[in-house]
C-alpha cells in the first residue's frame, strides 16, 4: 500500500514507539494524527510533523471515535498503528504473602488489551467505507505486542497476559476483517531503546544490551517504524505476529 494521500492513526503517537512511526508515516505522504493523553509531548510533535493532535483515553470508547473521525475527515484512513501501552510489575504474590491488587492487573488489561481492540474495532468500521485498492485492500492495522507475550518476566504477569491477549487478536482480527480488505498484523518488540529506558541507569542499560544475541543493543524506535512501514507496503502479509528483539528469549528474571 501507498500510504501517499492516505490518513493514518497512531495510538500512543507522541513519545516512543508511536512518535516514530508518526515520522516514518508523515515522511512517506500520510496525514498523520496522533493519539495520546501526554498533551504537551504530543502537540509538539504535531506542529513538528504538521500532522494532527487528539487527546484521547484508548479505553474510551467516545473520545476513541472523536480521533478516528479527526483522522478521516478529509481522506480515507488506511493505517492505523496502535502503541499507546503501560506496565506495572508486580508478582502474584508479594514477600509477605498477599495477592497482587486486582485493581493493578485490571489497569494494564484494560489499556493494553481492551484499548488495543477498542481503537481497532472503531477504525476498522471507518476504513471499511473507504474505496477500494489494488486487491480489494481498504487498509492495514498494526498492533503492539511484546517478547514478554510468549517468555514473561518474574513480575510481569499482568503484562504478559495483556499482550499475549494482542497476540491472540491477531489471526481471527485478520479473519474477522478479511471480508472488507483491511489487513491486521502484531509487533512483538524485545528491549527498545525508549523513554521508558531513558530513565534507567547505564549500568542497567549496558546488561539488557548484552542480554541480546544480535546485535547486541537495544533496538531502536526507528527500527519498529521501519517494520511498520514495511507491513504497510506488503500486501500479503496478513494476520502475522512477528518479533523485533534481535533473537533474544527471555530469562525468568
Amino acid at each position: 500500500m501507498d500510504v501517499s494521500g492516505a490518513a493514518a492513526l497512531v495510538s500512543g503517537g507522541a513519545s516512543g514507539l508511536g512518535a516514530a512511526t508518526a515520522r516514518a508515516l508523515g515522511a512517506a505522504g500520510a496525514s498523520v494524527t496522533i493519539l495520546d493523553v501526554a498533551d504537551e509531548a504530543g502537540e509538539a510533535l504535531a506542529a513538528e510533523l504538521g500532522a494532527r493532535y487528539v487527546h484521547a483515553d484508548v479505553t474510551d470508547p467516545d473520545e476513541v471515535a472523536v480521533a478516528v473521525d479527526v483522522a478521516a475527515e478529509d481522506r480515507p484512513l488506511r493505517v492505523v498503528v496502535n502503541c499507546a501501552g503501560v506496565g506495572d510489575a508486580g508478582r502474584i504474590l508479594d514477600r509477605a504473602g498477599s495477592p497482587l491488587p486486582l485493581d493493578r492487573y485490571r489497569r494494564v488489561v484494560e489499556i493494553n488489551l481492551v484499548g488495543t481492540f477498542n481503537v481497532l474495532r472503531l477504525a476498522a468500521a471507518r476504513m471499511a467505507e473507504a474505496p477500494e485498492l489494488d486487491d480489494g485492500e481498504r487498509g492495514v492495522i498494526v498492533n503492539t505486542a511484546s517478547v514478554a507475550a510468549f517468555e514473561g518476566q518474574i513480575g510481569q504477569i499482568a503484562y504478559s497476559a495483556s499482550k499475549g491477549g494482542v497476540v491472540g487478536m491477531t489471526v481471527p482480527a485478520a479473519r474477522d476483517l478479511a471480508s472488507v480488505g483491511i489487513r491486521v498484523n502484531t509487533i512483538a518488540p524485545g528491549i527498545i531503546d525508549t523513554p521508558l529506558l531513558a530513565g534507567l541507569n547505564e549500568d542497567y542499560r549496558r546488561r539488557l544490551a548484552e542480554g541480546v544475541p544480535f546485535p547486541r543493543r537495544l533496538g531502536r524506535p526507528e527500527e519498529f517504524a521501519e517494520l511498520v512501514m514495511a507491513i504497510v507496503r506488503i500486501g500479503y502479509l496478513n494476520g502475522a505476529t512477528i518479533r523485533l528483539d534481535g533473537a533474544l528469549r527471555m530469562a525468568p528474571r
